[in-house]
């Protein structure tokens, strides 16, 4: 398993398959339907793509924020795994520089998953402290048109 960089992309042949807009894929994907948004790149883990080179996941950009970073979370997870599992098959001798710099990228990557898992958390408690002590006003709102006569 390695990193490799994703791109979103416009394509050239008109109109695109709904929501191909926001799909992610490998440059040699998009090679083949259209033009890379080099701006777009992020790096994901290689098993976060299909068979053609598009990227399964949803990483950055998307419209929940809180559902980019519990995938975010999760891609930096699987980045570490692989790493660690790469690091198990090396050879104490033959890898051994090889082997420390993966455990060393698996710390990092975990590292910064746990940042993320706990500005996540911090976000949930905000959100919540925010709406238990809300004005509830659209809650009123909608008490208010249960009370009018339908027009029919």
């Amino acid at each position: 398993m390695a990193d490799v960089y994703v791109y979103r992309f416009t394509g050239w042949d008109g109109p695109m398959e709904p929501g191909s807009r926001t799909r992610r894929a490998t440059l040699e994907a998009i090679r083949e339907i259209g033009d890379p948004i080099m701006e777009s790149r992020i790096v994901v883990d290689d098993a976060e793509l299909d068979s053609k080179g598009f990227f399964r996941g949803s990483v950055a950009d998307d419209l929940d924020p809180m559902e980019d970073l519990t995938n975010e979370i999760n891609s930096l997870n699987l980045r570490a795994e692989a790493r660690d599992s790469e690091a198990l098959i090396l050879e104490e001798g033959t890898g051994g520089a090889r082997r420390y710099m993966l455990q060393l990228e698996s710390r990092e990557l975990r590292k910064q998953a746990h940042k993320l898992q706990r500005r996540q958390k911090q976000q949930r408690q905000s959100e919540l402290a925010a709406a238990e002590s809300g004005d509830h006003s659209d809650m009123l709102a909608f008490a208010r048109l249960g009370n009018r006569p339908t027009a029919g």
